[in-house]
């Protein structure tokens, strides 16, 4: 039985027409990100996003920060976050990952934007370019995402 039968259902599209986008890209594992950004560009235009901004930082480490400014700057209906994170030798790996994360979802939570997270985070090369590949690819999943969001906060209310 449902809880609440007489109450609304929001849900946002994939309709990206008169929404503003910024994304934040590493430069670190460039192949794999390049692969990233492309992809999330694509899928932002054929679903008929006209305003991208891209931001370059260094790693995924350098993404939140500007994340955090980029959605609080007015500017964006949604924020995406890309880079890759690949497991050395070390515990570097896990400290980056994981504080990449919570920045990422704390700058979301912050500022109220959708700041969409698509930093891999994986254990080996082969991992990074089985998930940059024509038939599955992080960065339009992450655009797709984007694009839903920004179209449910607009239709919930205030």
């Amino acid at each position: 039985m449902p809880v609440n039968p007489a109450g609304e259902q929001f849900t946002g599209d994939h309709d990206a027409r008169g929404l503003r986008f910024a994304i934040v890209v590493s430069r670190f594992n460039r192949p794999i990100t390049e692969k990233l950004l492309d992809a999330a560009q694509r899928t932002l235009a054929d679903h008929g996003a006209q305003d991208v901004d891209i931001a370059w930082v260094p790693g995924a480490f350098e993404i939140p920060p500007v994340a955090r400014r980029l959605a609080r700057s007015g500017r964006y209906d949604a924020v995406i976050c890309l880079g890759c994170v690949i497991k050395g030798e070390t515990a570097h790996f896990e400290h980056v990952s994981r504080e990449a994360a919570s920045g990422i979802a704390a700058a979301a939570s912050e500022t109220g934007v959708p700041v969409i997270y698509q930093v891999l985070s994986v254990y080996d090369p082969a991992q990074a370019v089985a998930r940059v590949t024509d038939e599955w690819n992080r960065g339009r999943e992450g655009a797709l995402a984007a694009i839903e969001m920004a179209r449910l906060l607009k239709v919930l209310p205030a």
